[in-house]
């Protein structure tokens, strides 16, 4: 099969014919063959009922229904798991994402050998306020992660079906599905410039809440990417600066009672400082820190993940 496309779905009901027509006039005009995967993340509309309705009048549709709303990223990585296509593309279904991008997409995967490209939302018809923070989010992600890309969060994605398949997407990490890529060891990551369309129907289901999340989850990514297999190197050398930090203060002010003891003067209390209430808080924070550090080394010990890695090729094996 040459084409998978992935289609998270909450509360649609109204867009879901014409995005299903459209795609399988697309696909079918190019040659293509395809199936669509359409995930209904606990909708409370007739979602579910249509994609139903859409599943019996063809057979290239697929779908599969969450129990309750788990999310964005619970519905790509259920719709990941099925995905049986060379190229697995993702689209939103509020049809602001365009079909008709789907065959050049495909043709940069199958006949430029990209890993990974991302659409480039150029042209939005977004609210000032939501440009505005998109285009910083998306200037931080690029600085955190040296990837060239303008739109980290576009739902208009293609992948090599290998690609999804070794990659796993939690929590809200949908947005930074590209650092995902690059961690796993996927390096040829490209763009491509896709018509942003006015949503036609229903309003969009993110809040502002969406914003402190994509910043938060930015921060974790980086720390689980960096030092989910090692959390040792982070905690343990931040709580071995500090202890040595608070050590150094605590022996100044002990080498400084001995002075003064030594050359026969009246030595003030150590306890009357400030300093040494502050070299008794680094050194505990410090300490802190390191047990993390190694609480987390046992943890990371008996994951059964511990010792998995993407192979690249196999020869004689």
């Amino acid at each position: 099969m040459d084409i998978s496309i992935v289609i998270p779905v909450y509360n649609e009901e109204e867009s879901l014919p014409e995005l299903a027509e459209w795609i399988v006039k697309v696909c079918r005009n190019s040659g293509l063959t395809f199936e669509v995967i359409f995930v209904d993340d606990g909708s409370s509309d007739s979602s579910w009922k249509v994609i139903g309705e859409l599943c019996r009048s063809d057979s290239n549709i697929k779908g599969i229904s969450f129990r309750r709303n788990y999310g964005k990223a619970a519905a790509l990585h259920t719709g990941f798991g099925l995905a049986s296509g060379d190229v697995v593309i993702t689209m939103d279904a509020d049809l602001q994402d365009s079909p008709d991008e789907i065959p050049e997409l495909y043709r940069m995967i199958k006949e430029e050998g990209y890993d990974l490209v991302s659409g480039w939302k150029k042209k939005r018809y977004d609210p000032f306020v939501k440009r505005v923070t998109s285009r910083f989010y998306n200037f931080t992600a690029r600085i955190w992660s040296g990837i060239r890309l303008h739109d980290f969060n576009c739902g208009l994605k293609a992948y090599r079906n290998e690609v999804i398949k070794s990659i796993e997407v939690f929590g809200e990490m949908h947005r930074y599905i590209p650092i995902l890529v690059k961690e796993a060891g996927f390096k040829k990551i490209g763009e491509k410039v896709v018509q942003h369309r006015p949503r036609k129907y229903g309003t969009t289901k993110y809040g502002l809440d969406r914003f402190i999340k994509g910043y938060l989850d930015l921060l974790t990514i980086g720390f689980i990417t960096r030092f989910g297999k090692s959390p040792m190197h982070l905690f343990g050398l931040l709580g071995t600066l500090m202890f040595l930090a608070g050590f150094i203060m605590a022996g100044y002010l002990g080498g400084r009672k001995l002075w003064y003891v030594s050359h026969n003067m009246r030595a003030p209390l150590v306890t009357d400082s400030p300093w040494f209430y502050i070299a008794l808080t680094v050194m505990i924070i410090g300490t802190l820190l390191f047990l993390t550090g190694f609480l987390g080394e046992l943890v990371n010990r008996n994951s059964p993940e511990r010792n998995k890695y993407l192979l690249k090729d196999k020869i004689n094996t």
